[in-house]
Parts: structure tokens; C-alpha cells; sequence
């Protein structure tokens, strides 16, 4: 019963942080949509306000389910291109430290979640309280390997205290997780990261690795809907209430 209301509530949460980033949004933005279920939140409650007359805008998705929720909402689509730069990327996280380091890819798509976070001039994050942590790491650190790479990958992030697992279908364990693009989903276990920006170092050095999850010096503010109240952070910066900023960018 417990579980059931905590999790009643985080969805609730969710649903908040989505709709209070409404306000940062402009006519004519160029936008980056984000993929999980809080962005969800924020593609439905955009559409809305595109179909309302409210907004005009242009996206681009970090995932074919958000592209597809996109278009179904009746936001115009855009595809990749050259020159092509959003004002703001609105999306979720799996974890976010006081500093708005991140982890991300919890369901998959941090290749074009970081594609998209860096063609863009800021990058807000949406999440529920539970999302907000005093430090990186307790959350699965998700990896998108080329599937040739695997064994050596995999040794080689055991050797740096990761315990990796692939991920594989919760309906069929023999069946092996694939990104958008074709390429292995591999969780890594190392409970805490007390540096992030070095692990980032040793990740990028190992072939086979086309990305990793950490988010590092991306996020330009994070919206965190708690019971007391929705929270604007941004790094460097005490907390203040969402509602008392007017403008974001």
C-alpha cells in the first residue's frame, strides 16, 4: 500500500515538473523533446497547447516513442540537419547531483538524448523528487556499446569496479536490449561516483563504447516537483521556487 502511494505520488510529481516547464516556452522555439515518462508528460501537455492555438514550435526527438508521442500530439516534426540548433531541450533524468551532473539512459536513448542536449543552447531538466541525489551512482550507469565490442567492454568497465550487465528483455532474458540504433544497452553497477568527470575519461577511452550516460556540464536548470512545492535549480545557485522565474534562457 505504501509502494502503491509513493508511487502514485511520483507520478503526480512528474505531471508537475512537465506542465511548470510550459512556462519557459516560447513562440516559434526550436525544441529538443526529451524520452522517458516525465518528458512524456511534457510532449503531451505541449501538443496540447500547440493544438489550443497557444504555441507554435518545431522539435526534434531523442527517441522513435517520443517522436511518435510527438506527432500524435500534433507537434511539427523536424528532421536532422545541418545548422540545425534548438533554443531548449526539455528532458528527464535517472539521477541529478546539486551540481546537475546526470545520469541518463535508463530507458535507452542517451545517445540522442546527448546528441540532442548538445545542438542545443540549454538543456532543462524534469523530474520527481526522487531523481534528486546528494550523489551519482546509485542509479545503473547505462552504456550503448557496438555489439562486435561486447566481451572486451564488458572486461574492460569490470576492471573499473562496474560490475556490467547487458540488458536484456524483462519478457525473454536471452533476448539482448537494442538502442534505436542497433547497438547493446549495458548497465553499469558502481553504486557511487564520487568523480564523475574522471569516470567519463576512462569510459570514453574504451573502444566500443559509442556512449555513456553521464551528462556532465549540460544542464542549464532542472525543474524538481516535490510535495512542498516545484523547485528551480541551476548549478552554482540556491534553489528557489519555479514560479518566481520568468525567464529560463
Amino acid at each position: 500500500m505504501v509502494a502503491s502511494e509513493d508511487q502514485t505520488q511520483r507520478e503526480k510529481e512528474k505531471q508537475l515538473a512537465a506542465a511548470t516547464a510550459l512556462r519557459w516556452i516560447r513562440d516559434g522555439m526550436l525544441l529538443g523533446l526529451g524520452s522517458g515518462s516525465t518528458a512524456a508528460y511534457f510532449i503531451n501537455s505541449l501538443g496540447e497547447a500547440v493544438r489550443n492555438g497557444q504555441l507554435q514550435v518545431q522539435a526534434t526527438a531523442t527517441s522513435h516513442a517520443s517522436d511518435a508521442l510527438a506527432r500524435k500530439a500534433g507537434i511539427a516534426m523536424l528532421e536532422p540537419r545541418r545548422g540545425l540548433r534548438f533554443d531548449l531541450t526539455v528532458d528527464g533524468a535517472d539521477e541529478l547531483d546539486p551540481q546537475l551532473r546526470l545520469i541518463k539512459g535508463g530507458g535507452g536513448a542517451l545517445l540522442r538524448e546527448k546528441i540532442i542536449a548538445t545542438a542545443s543552447d540549454a538543456l532543462l531538466i524534469i523530474a520527481d523528487s526522487s531523481k534528486a541525489v546528494p550523489q551519482l551512482g546509485r542509479f545503473p550507469l547505462p552504456l550503448e556499446i557496438v555489439p562486435f565490442a561486447l566481451p572486451w567492454v564488458l572486461d574492460a568497465v569490470d576492471a573499473l569496479g562496474g560490475a556490467p550487465v547487458l540488458r536484456t528483455d524483462p519478457n525473454d532474458a536471452q533476448t539482448a536490449v537494442q538502442s534505436d540504433q542497433g547497438n547493446l544497452l549495458v548497465d553499469c553497477h558502481f553504486n557511487a561516483l564520487p568523480d564523475p568527470a574522471q569516470l567519463a575519461e576512462h569510459l570514453q577511452r574504451i573502444p566500443g563504447i559509442v556512449e555513456h550516460g553521464l551528462f556532465l556540464g549540460l544542464a542549464r536548470a532542472a525543474v524538481v516537483a516535490r510535495e512542498e512545492g516545484v523547485m528551480l535549480l541551476r548549478p552554482g545557485l540556491e534553489p528557489v521556487p519555479a514560479a518566481s522565474v520568468s525567464e529560463l534562457l
